[in-house]
């Protein structure tokens, strides 16, 4: 080899580094093994859609609504008139369709039976939570059983010259609110929005629990629905119940629980 050929090659290995002295070979498959890979990103969590019942409104879930968003569920509350069923339904509906992905609809007393008929036929609700609530059958009025499974509510219940019920406010904390402090109680007996008499009359034409699966939370010492009234809708449905030694408004004087149930709701039916 000429001394010109010899410095040519000296001077390819240097500029190409100790690699070209070595050989150019794979990383050994300890450390392929080693390298980083990325994770699949978690699945969105489903919106909660939270539906009230009668003599309230959305503001009523203002104890449960912190607690899912700090544990990362998108959350709205539904703003129902109580003019009639049908447009409490399809209020109900409209806010479902707005969302975007899955949704967990939760209703309280009446909000029961408006989800059960607002659910039917949308792809976007997994799943169903009732909260001491009814949970009409198709065909079935909603106060079907108040004869049968009576509670001191009705005894409480004034009508206006429309037609439309209010809570006896003098009676509100007994027959509702039993374990909510007393000024709180007093907020809510003040605020409580009346609902149209008939309403109770009406019946579903679907009963989604039949095809979605549903959670019930039973309030042990409710005295607006009776709580053997609310064991038999959760049975009937074959419902995941759970119980709570709660007045109606077990949303208020429990939160916690209530939004532990409709977290267990989101995760059972999370694909």
């Amino acid at each position: 080899m000429t001394r010109s050929v010899a410095r040519f090659f000296l001077a390819g290995l240097i500029a190409a580094g100790p690699s070209a002295v070595l050989g150019a070979q794979s990383p050994p498959s300890s450390a392929r093994a080693a390298a980083p890979t990325a994770r699949a990103p978690a699945a969105a969590k489903p919106t909660v859609v939270l539906v009230h019942g009668a003599f309230a409104d959305g503001t009523g879930w203002q104890h449960v609504i912190p607690l899912l968003e700090r544990d990362g569920y998108n959350v709205i509350a539904v703003q129902n008139p109580l003019t009639s069923f049908s447009t409490d339904v399809e209020t109900t509906k409209r806010v479902v369709d707005a969302q975007q992905g899955p949704v967990i609809l939760v209703g309280h007393s009446y909000g029961g039976a408006v989800i059960t008929e607002a659910a039917a036929g949308s792809p976007r609700v997994k799943a169903l939570v009732y909260i001491a609530a009814f949970a009409p059958e198709a065909g079935e009025a909603i106060g079907a059983f108040g004869e049968k499974y009576p509670a001191p509510l009705g005894a409480a219940l004034k009508p206006d010259a429309a037609g439309f019920l209010y809570v006896d406010r003098a009676k509100f904390r007994d027959v509702f609110a039993r374990d909510v402090p007393a000024t709180e109680v007093s907020v809510m007996a003040a605020a409580q929005k009346p609902i149209i008499g008939n309403v109770f009359g009406a019946t579903v034409t679907h009963a989604s629990w039949k095809t979605i699966p549903s959670f019930y939370l039973v309030s042990q010492q409710d005295r607006a629905i009776n709580p053997d009234l609310e064991r038999f809708y959760a049975k009937r449905m074959g419902a995941k119940t759970v119980e709570v030694n709660s007045s109606h408004v077990s949303f208020v004087s429990h939160p916690d629980a209530v939004a532990r149930l409709i977290e267990q709701a989101a995760s059972a039916t999370a694909k």
